[in-house]
């Protein structure tokens, strides 16, 4: 079960430790491995939060996975969480140490859905647009192609979102229709 507070506290604390060891830039390269791994491998975040595996094979697992891959204070940092027995919150430490950093570093975090793919210049464009309209000093863009939104984007940032999608314009249109505002009341 999810508990972002203690993941908060893990995740401040690896940030307190990398800062005083002067290897903050690796570590946060660290966690965005890892945070990518728990996205894509179902099964790795599974097998981690399985109570089935011994504590002693679940560490050499994210040993093989990790080895070569991660410095040695994250991988030590890993061995801890497994021997407290926290390594199913993995995901969420990964997650709450790159938002501790991006609120360390003045670093926004901006999510673009489009219908479509968009090109490398277009991603620039729209950066540049909202770090100056926003007054973002910088900006951590994710793209994400969701086919349901039919044209347009979403753009999401600082609990704040912007549809302009034909999605959204279909739902506006449908919810007047439904309102039946020009047929006159019997």
């Amino acid at each position: 079960m999810p508990n972002p507070r203690l993941a908060g506290r893990y995740a401040k604390s690896l940030i307190d430790l990398s800062i005083e060891k002067g290897q903050l830039e690796a570590v946060y390269a660290d966690m965005k491995y890892l945070q990518q791994l728990c996205k894509v491998s179902r099964e790795f975040v599974n097998l981690m939060r399985s109570p089935i595996v011994r504590n002693d094979q679940k560490n050499a697992i994210i040993n093989a996975i990790t080895k070569g891959k991660i410095s040695d204070l994250t991988a030590a940092f890993n061995q801890l969480l497994v021997r407290k027995g926290r390594e199913g919150d993995i995901p969420e430490i990964a997650v709450a140490f790159v938002e501790q950093y991006n609120t360390l570093k003045g670093i926004h975090a901006v999510k673009l859905s489009t219908a479509a793919p968009i090109s490398e210049e277009l991603r620039k464009a729209i950066e540049t647009k909202v770090a100056t309209n926003q007054g973002f000093p910088s900006i951590e863009l994710e793209t994400a192609v969701d086919k349901k939104l039919i044209g347009g984007f979403v753009l999401e940032f600082n609990n704040k979102l912007v549809d302009a999608s034909i999605l959204h314009d279909l739902k506006v249109l449908k919810h007047q229709f439904m309102q039946n505002l020009y047929v006159d009341k019997m």
